[in-house]
């Protein structure tokens, strides 16, 4: 891990959970370092992230700044999926995974004592115990099953519009992704399937998952919905989908592959 960067920086800064962006021209993007001559008083620590264009990017906690210049402000990340540039939005997502594991590690889990920034890699050591705590990363599996010409899509509770997505759920300790496939499928919508395979990943900063896709497909069963967590499940064809999550999602991609398939 680099422990000291020149020339050009992009900063992506949080304050909380939210980003500072401009808004301009119905277009939002990364402020640059002239947005942000201003505020870097305020800030709080910042850790490097990679090099990307010749720009050393790095994510900084903004601590106690809250009046931004005009035409900045500070906006939740997942809203920003699919209107920031892709590139951004995935460094904007590690930037904000590497500040949630720097503000919930700054004491050792073992003994308690304030840890310390390690200077030759991204982690947090005790200086009393030497328990070395690295940045936190959730799996999760996300799957698009599929019958035939149709797919199986849900209404989670948990979704905050009346979108339907394909099925998903997290990785249990001991337990293989196929596996947790699987499970997740038949605890959720009470169907078996196989031939599960794998599709793609994808970096989930909500606040740390990297969510792993899959197909797979129907072996048996009907639809019974979990109803603590799904509020609706049913088959869908390609050309009668519901609202569906937007692009840039793993999801969105799952989906869009069912849809080219079924042509």
């Amino acid at each position: 891990m680099p422990t000291k960067q020149t020339g050009r920086k992009r900063l992506f800064v949080f304050h909380g959970d939210r980003l500072l962006v401009r808004s301009a021209g119905g277009k939002t993007a990364i402020p640059d370092a002239g947005d942000l001559s201003a505020l870097k008083q305020g800030f709080l620590r910042t850790h490097y992230l990679e090099t990307f264009g010749g720009a050393a990017s790095h994510a900084v906690d903004a601590g106690a700044v809250q009046s931004v210049p005009e035409g900045l402000s500070f906006e939740e990340l997942r809203p920003l999926l699919g209107l920031l540039d892709e590139v951004d939005f995935s460094l904007a997502g590690r930037a904000f995974q590497v500040l949630y594991w720097d503000r919930t590690h700054r004491f050792c889990g073992r003994c308690g004592s304030p840890t310390g920034q390690k200077s030759d890699e991204l982690a947090k050591e005790c200086p009393q115990c030497g328990l070395v705590a690295y940045p936190v990363i959730t799996p999760a599996i996300i799957v698009a099953v599929t019958r035939g010409r149709e797919i199986l899509l849900a209404r989670a509770r948990r979704f905050t519009g009346t979108f339907y997505s394909v099925l998903a759920g997290f990785v249990e300790p001991g337990e293989t992704f196929e596996e947790c496939v699987a499970r997740e499928v038949r605890e959720e919508a009470g169907v078996d399937i196989e031939n599960i395979r794998y599709f793609g990943s994808q970096p989930w900063p909500f606040p740390h998952s990297l969510m792993v896709g899959f197909t797979a497909d129907y072996a048996g069963g009907e639809i019974v919905a979990e109803e603590a967590e799904i509020i609706d499940a049913r088959w869908f064809r390609a050309d009668a989908l519901p609202e569906i999550p937007r692009i840039g999602s793993i999801a969105r991609r799952l989906i869009d592959w069912f849809v080219e398939r079924s042509r």
